[in-house]
């Protein structure tokens, strides 16, 4: 299935969760927040939370600065 991720498409297993992409990706330790579609995806719900078709997927790591 085609997700658009950050802006890119990028192509995953049909009826991938939202961790199951953070593992592919190795990001499941980096991202603080994720938003599917602009709503915000809580991280308890990551594991069976299943992304579809086209949806747009924005991950979101904060850092600190000055």
């Amino acid at each position: 299935m085609n997700i658009v991720l950050n802006g890119e498409s990028k192509n995953f297993k049909k009826n991938s969760t939202l961790l199951n992409i953070l593992k592919e990706l190795s990001l499941e330790d980096k991202v603080m927040a994720a938003a599917v579609n602009m709503e915000i995806v809580k991280q308890d719900a990551w594991s069976s939370y299943e992304l579809k078709d086209n949806d747009k997927l924005e991950l979101l790591d904060f850092v600190g600065g000055g």
